[in-house]
């Protein structure tokens, strides 16, 4: 599995860069519009991403302006949706508004964080990945 890891804390990304590797190859970028760069280049070098774990509150695009643009690169290849990378979206934004409007932008999981272990392992669980 080939894993994107979104996050703009270092800290944060260094967790989930150690978390994530088990489980596939991971990038990692520190904003939105580096990662919009790193999911458009993947698909072009037909390479893509099975996974973004896309944080919400970053500087330049917000991960919902990311995971927009995301399902518009996937739209315009004529990618199916069964096909279409899987996204969790973590934030600490747990409000009910924006879980809602993630969902609708086509995030596959949220995850409220702090992200840890435990929450990490139930996301790849819903996702059918572990």
């Amino acid at each position: 599995m080939k894993i994107l890891i979104v996050e703009d804390d270092f800290a944060s990304r260094k967790f989930m860069m150690d978390y994530m590797s088990k489980y596939g190859e991971c990038d990692g970028t520190v904003d939105g519009s580096e990662a919009v760069e790193a999911f458009m280049m993947a698909r072009e070098d037909d390479d893509p991403y099975d996974l973004v774990c896309l944080d919400i509150m970053m500087p330049s695009m917000d991960g919902y302006q990311v995971l927009k643009a995301i399902r518009e690169i996937e739209e315009e290849e004529g990618v199916p949706k069964s096909e279409e990378a899987k996204v969790i979206m973590m934030t600490a934004l747990s409000e009910e508004k924006n879980v809602k409007k993630a969902f609708e932008m086509g995030c596959s999981v949220y995850c409220a964080k702090p992200v840890n272990v435990e929450k990490l392992t139930s996301a790849m669980k819903k996702l059918g990945v572990l």
